[in-house]
């Protein structure tokens, strides 16, 4: 508390001195650990705009709305036929709902990194007892459990719904955990590349246009030379090997290849024939590969702006 001492003056002057010395804290200092999760939870919090303004709540919220609703449609039309199985597989549906996820991590990396570039405000987080790897990991973290939420959701409405659509309960328990495993995969691959591309310019809207970018022209281009391919193994000009090796290009198709090859789901790719379990050992190398990059390529460009 400001303590007031008055100083012997002349006679009509007012003048005051006042001491208003400050008191050390003596609380609880809780650390690096308690900043970085504090900053994990504000950023997945951010992810769907929550503590922010209704304005940021309605891309996110909606696009989590896109993407549950199909599946609730697909769960009252397989208990209306009574169903022997759900119209799509618990690893086909993220493939594809595809856009929906590269619009999701469109919109959000840029939010999520940009905006502490561009305010300049990385320096002041460092400024406390967080380090360079503590804000990459809780960045990456929560913009990775945002993907997760947002392609898990629909997974469990499709799972709730076979259990009540009285589905076998080992088939679908199966297919379910098969479905979380390869939505987890794509949520670090996506969280990871979105974030790259997005922490390398403060301008949001860049950013967005980046991602979307890459994540759209990448798929583009592969379904495109993968259906060539395919055209001419059926003219007995190419070999349908090259299908599998085309599909290294794209994420999307690295986790298709990852899920066909080692989690029993039906392929993308033109013929329905994905990768074999060689070919799948180099799609999963390769996914490995990118997440651990991207986090590395996140580590050496925020030791760079933390100056």
């Amino acid at each position: 508390m400001a303590v007031e001492q008055p100083v012997a003056t002349k006679s009509g002057d007012q003048t005051r001195i006042h001491n208003i010395g400050y008191r050390a804290y003596d609380g609880p200092r809780l650390g690096r650990s308690y900043a970085t999760r504090s900053l994990y939870s504000q950023s997945l919090r951010g992810a769907y705009g929550l503590g922010r303004s209704v304005k940021s709540k309605v891309l996110p919220m909606l696009l989590f709305v896109v993407m549950c609703v199909p599946a609730a449609i697909m769960v009252a039309v397989a208990v209306a036929t009574k169903a022997s199985d759900l119209p799509v597989d618990y690893t086909r549906y993220a493939i594809v709902m595809q856009a929906v996820i590269s619009l999701y991590v469109a919109s959000q990396a840029p939010q999520s990194v940009s905006r502490d570039l561009r305010f300049k405000t990385v320096p002041l987080y460092f400024s406390r007892p967080i380090e360079t790897a503590d804000y990459v990991r809780a960045k990456f973290a929560a913009l990775a459990s945002a993907l997760f939420l947002l392609t898990a959701a629909p997974l469990l409405v499709l799972y709730v719904g076979a259990l009540l659509a009285k589905l076998d309960f080992a088939d679908q328990t199966k297919g379910f955990a098969q479905g979380l495993v390869s939505v987890a995969l794509l949520s670090l691959l996506f969280a990871g590349i979105g974030l790259v591309i997005a922490s390398f310019t403060p301008r949001r809207g860049f950013g967005i246009a980046a991602v979307i970018a890459v994540l759209t022209i990448s798929y583009g281009s592969v379904s495109t030379l993968q259906a060539i391919a395919d055209a001419q193994s059926l003219d007995g000009e190419g070999s349908s090997g090259a299908i599998a090796w085309i599909g290294l290009f794209s994420p999307i198709t690295l986790i298709d290849g990852v899920q066909s090859a080692f989690l029993g789901a039906s392929s993308a790719f033109p013929g329905g024939v994905g990768p074999s379990n060689g070919e799948g050992v180099v799609y999963v190398l390769l996914t490995l590969g990118l997440i651990a990059a991207s986090y590395g390529l996140l580590m050496r460009r925020y030791r760079k702006v933390g100056l």
